[in-house]
């Protein structure tokens, strides 16, 4: 058995444990970083990045559909695939090696577990962190005790994102983001799709006016949507038969589940240093795990925001206080900017009406067509819409923003600044919007508050 002492030890090469362990290298941090699968993590190979290389073309479509002139043909099903499949590089995670040698990170690959205070077992080999050890393990799909669903081969993000071939017929369960991205996907690549959803609306933490458009475009994109409707078992002999309560079975060819995520903690050794195995690795505001000054968690793995932005957000900041900086977190769970990728777009941060009304703030919404405004002319043209603010009251300030429509989630950040930056609704009326484009979105909102 080897051992070896750097300063830092981070598990897990996903985006956020690619970036603590970056930012501490370019400083002069001697780091190790472990990694059983693929340098770049979920994100990169079978998450954010190829289903947005999915979507794109079925965007593009649309919006090319939407302006007169432009010969619209159909979508070339293998160059999209081959095309996601040069985004994701063909799941080789070399080209993602350099900038870490670059930061002088070492680069240890297997499966880490801690073992005891400050150590990770890779294999026969101990990685001694003298300052500290970061646990940036992610998420895996969760797989609901549906009888027969685990034996029947369902696929998970990480086959639809990366599957060769259009699924004749996919039942998708669950009405989530990765639900409903990927069944318009794949209806829009040729595979007729039924998404089955337990609760009474899709994307049910945004705003009703959110679910209720994506939806609209769902059902039109020709998905079955069946909301309030639970599966009671699945079996594969051949094809798979979904049986739903309530008796009706249907016939796929592949079954999504795309219920939710688990922590990547069940096999990380966590017992030997006093936690849970299998539990989110819980943190205070300096992502510190319960007071322990050597141990970090960042990313998924935390349960605080799952979103790969906020969990390189959440690096940057484990970073600097490895570093011996106080820091303290900011933009957490239901606050932070989150999109779906779907046509429409929905893009929101902060709070909902109703989430700002449940956290007892005093507060009022307002609306406007997304596309209401001379910029709608040229790009989401008469494609349905909405944004909203959410304003407290008492503070004049936006607390939440959701806007939905064609290409929206580059409005996103603007809502982003306002929100985290508490801007005041008399200081945001000076912000001035470029006409022509969809910013002026802005001023109609102001003007629908009464400013």
């Amino acid at each position: 058995m080897a051992e070896r002492e750097f300063e830092v030890v981070v598990i897990g090469a996903g985006a956020p444990g690619e970036v603590i362990a970056g930012r501490l290298g370019e400083r002069g941090v001697s780091v190790a970083i472990v990694e059983e699968r693929l340098v770049g993590g979920e994100c990169s190979f079978y998450a954010c990045m190829p289903s947005k290389a999915l979507l794109r073309p079925i965007e593009l479509r649309a919006e090319a559909r939407r302006v007169p002139g432009i010969p619209v043909g159909e979508l070339n099903v293998p160059a999209v695939l081959e095309r996601r499949d040069e985004v994701v590089h063909d799941l080789d995670d070399s080209s993602m090696l350099p900038w870490l040698e670059e930061r002088d990170v070492t680069i240890v690959r297997g499966h880490g577990r801690l073992d005891g205070e400050r150590r990770v077992r890779v294999g026969d080999d101990v990685l001694v962190g003298t300052r500290a050890v970061v646990v940036a393990t992610g998420s895996t799909a969760t797989i609901p005790p549906v009888p027969g669903l685990a034996e029947s081969r369902p696929w998970t993000n990480v086959e639809a994102t990366t599957a060769k071939a259009v699924p004749g017929r996919l039942f998708v369960l669950g009405g989530g983001v990765v639900g409903v991205e990927m069944a318009q996907a794949w209806a829009a690549l040729g595979s007729r799709v039924t998404l089955v959803h337990r609760g009474d609306r899709l994307i049910e933490r945004e705003e009703p006016f959110a679910s209720a458009q994506v939806e609209e475009a769902l059902r039109r994109a020709g998905v079955d949507v069946r909301l309030e409707t639970s599966t009671a078992s699945v079996s594969r002999n051949g094809e798979l038969r979904i049986e739903l309560e309530g008796g009706e079975t249907i016939a796929a060819d592949e079954v999504l589940v795309a219920v939710g995520r688990t922590p990547r903690t069940a096999e990380l050794g966590l017992e030997t240093v006093g936690l849970e195995p299998g539990k989110h690795v819980r943190v205070d505001d300096s992502l510190r795990v319960d007071g322990r000054d050597w141990l970090y968690a960042i990313g998924d793995v935390n349960g605080r925001a799952l979103l790969t932005h906020m969990g390189k957000y959440q690096a940057r900041l484990a970073a600097d206080g490895i570093l011996g900086k106080s820091v303290r977190i900011r933009s957490d769970g239901g606050a932070s900017p989150r999109v779906i990728f779907t046509d429409p777009q929905v893009g929101a941060v902060g709070l909902t009406l109703v989430a700002a009304q449940e956290a007892g703030l005093r507060v009022r919404a307002v609306e406007v067509e997304t596309s209401g405004n001379a910029g709608g002319s040229f790009v989401g043209r008469g494609a349905p819409g909405t944004a909203r603010i959410v304003v407290d009251e008492d503070r004049g300030i936006v607390v939440g923003a959701t806007i939905t429509g064609a290409e929206i989630a580059e409005a996103l950040h603007a809502a982003t600044v306002a929100v985290a930056g508490k801007v005041p609704l008399e200081d945001l009326w000076h912000a001035v919007p470029a006409f022509p484009t969809r910013s002026e979105l802005w001023l109609r909102l102001l003007e629908a508050y009464g400013l």
